[in-house]
């Protein structure tokens, strides 16, 4: 078959390939242990300061 050929055969090799379900994995939630940061950096003034301090440049 060439390269972008399409045929009956195919066609139905991927149907069965498409209606075929896969529950052969681990539906197991992962845990994760730790604890998450956020740092909220500046303020919305002194971001908005910096922009237009590089916008200047």
């Amino acid at each position: 078959m060439s390269m972008g050929a399409y045929d009956e055969d195919e066609h139905e090799r991927r149907e069965q390939q498409a209606s075929r379900v896969d529950a052969d994995f681990d539906d197991e939630r992962t845990i994760y242990h730790g604890q998450v940061e956020y740092d909220s950096g500046d303020s919305a003034e002194a971001l908005l300061n910096k922009f237009e301090e590089i916008k200047s440049d």
